[in-house]
């Protein structure tokens, strides 16, 4: 979409109505001074989201549904002598700020002393974002209406039947405690997501951006419909191991159960593939990953749940995993620095990266599809669960655009594969991958992540669908 796409719509439409009056970062600090100044605990931290979300939804070409909320957190965490807990509340009068700071000290009081809480962190300096943008903020029902209307109409023209949703909200955040921290963040995020079916045939396609001004929902669509006209006539191969091309989103929905075991305190607690695996080679040399909130392609808060700035990590480095991600505590436990990755204190967590980013290769996709002598291309995974934690085996299927590649073209569409796959395994066997781009999956994970070609990929069995 561009600007003169959604001025011209506006002309037609009223105001977006999701955005309006939304609290602004004064009136947020405003309402966070007042518990602060409130509060008698030890120390107290408060943690505020206030944002909107309106989303547009159909189903069988029609539109069906427009949705539009706002939405308002406070988070109370209070410390008295070694003890902490969290309350939360969604009014703003004084006397919910004076019961949510109530129940969090009465809650907290009756916690076990923990003997390795630390004070509040004071002050930091947090990178520069701008991930804000007015035109999404704005959008309006009518904006999303008039491209999902187009939309649907050429997919009923084409005998398909398209469902999905269009999905625009802004948000502001601010962390403040009571030895002088505070941190501000506000974001917009645009996503369209569809489905097409045709006969026995579907495809599937997402995207999403900060600005909804760089999002092609059009173009988007596009892909989801070839896929679903290319699958129509499904034939079924035998389960084992074949070279797959995965394509982003289904390498991410894959790929994103790695982030926990980066965490320190998994690490600590044997409950992390890496454990005895950090600083050996186990990947191919072509992988290297690492943790970045300043990415261009990436999205969200520059601080972590304790007010720590996000610090770059180096992950994997071609193959071998070199670092981990620690929170606080966890950092004083190994004696190295915080790397402002910890959650909202209290949790048994710890920390965890949220903002992965794979370093890509030169491969295009229609290159590695050319390149492969005989392969299965990818387009989605879904209801994938792990099976082994420690050898990251996770099971799952594909769906919405699954095909055979032979002598570098398509052989057509196959049904689809319940897999079996260990991702310690699948990351020592990519043979290409294509440049890195944002991407997001099945659960809204996002990631900046290339497609992939995987030599041996275990498939199970063929699914009933």
């Amino acid at each position: 979409m561009n600007r003169k796409h959604i001025q011209k719509a506006r002309r037609t439409a009223g105001p977006a109505v999701a955005t309006e009056h939304l609290p602004g970062a004064a009136e947020l600090r405003r309402i966070a001074d007042r518990i602060l100044r409130l509060s008698d605990a030890d120390e107290t931290e408060v943690w505020m989201d206030a944002g909107a979300d309106a989303l547009t939804r159909f189903a069988n070409n029609t539109i069906h549904q427009n949705l539009a909320e706002k939405f308002l957190t406070i988070s109370v965490r209070t410390v008295f002598d070694g003890r902490t807990a969290r309350a939360t509340t969604n009014k703003t009068d004084e006397d919910s700020l004076r019961h949510v700071l109530a129940a969090s000290a009465a809650l907290a009081r009756s916690q076990p002393r923990n003997p390795d809480l630390l004070s509040m962190p004071g002050p930091q300096k947090y990178p520069k974002v701008s991930r804000y943008f007015e035109e999404t903020a704005a959008a309006t029902p009518h904006d999303r209406a008039c491209v999902v209307s187009g939309i649907v109409n050429q997919c009923a023209k084409a005998g398909q039947t398209a469902a999905g949703t269009f999905s625009t909200g802004a948000v502001r955040s601010i962390l403040a405690n009571s030895r002088g921290l505070f941190a501000g963040y506000q974001q917009t995020k645009a996503e369209f997501s569809i489905t097409v079916m045709g006969g026995a045939g579907s495809g599937w396609a997402k995207e999403n951006s900060p600005s909804i001004t760089e999002l092609w929902p059009e173009r988007t669509a596009a892909r989801a419909r070839a896929k679903c006209s290319a699958s129509a006539q499904a034939s079924e191969l035998p389960p084992g191991r074949y070279t797959v091309i995965l394509e982003p989103a289904a390498a991410l929905d894959l790929l994103g159960f790695l982030s926990y075991d980066f965490s320190a305190t998994a690490v600590a607690d044997q409950r992390s593939c890496f454990n005895k695996r950090l600083g050996r080679k186990i990947f191919g040399s072509n992988i290297t990953l690492w943790d970045d909130v300043c990415h261009p392609l990436q999205l969200g808060v520059p601080y972590d749940g304790e007010g720590m700035p996000r610090r770059k990590v180096p992950l994997i480095d071609r193959g071998t995993p070199r670092n981990l991600v620690y929170s606080r505590a966890a950092a004083k436990k190994a004696g190295v620095k915080p790397t402002g990755h910890g959650m909202l204190l209290p949790n048994e967590w710890g920390e965890t990266p949220v903002n992965l980013v794979f370093a890509g290769g030169k491969s295009s996709l229609e290159e590695m599809i050319a390149g492969s002598e005989r392969a299965i291309l990818v387009t989605r995974t879904w209801y994938i669960r792990e099976v082994d934690p420690y050898e990251k085996i996770v099971t799952g299927m594909t769906r919405d655009g699954t095909f055979l590649i032979e002598n570098g073209q398509f052989g057509g569409a196959i049904r689809n594969f319940r897999f079996n796959q260990s991702l310690l395994e699948l990351l020592a066997s990519v043979e290409a991958m294509g440049p890195a781009v944002r991407s997001t999956g099945e659960e809204s994970f996002d990631m900046v992540i290339p497609a992939m070609r995987v030599k041996n990929f275990r498939f199970t069995e063929v699914t009933k669908f």
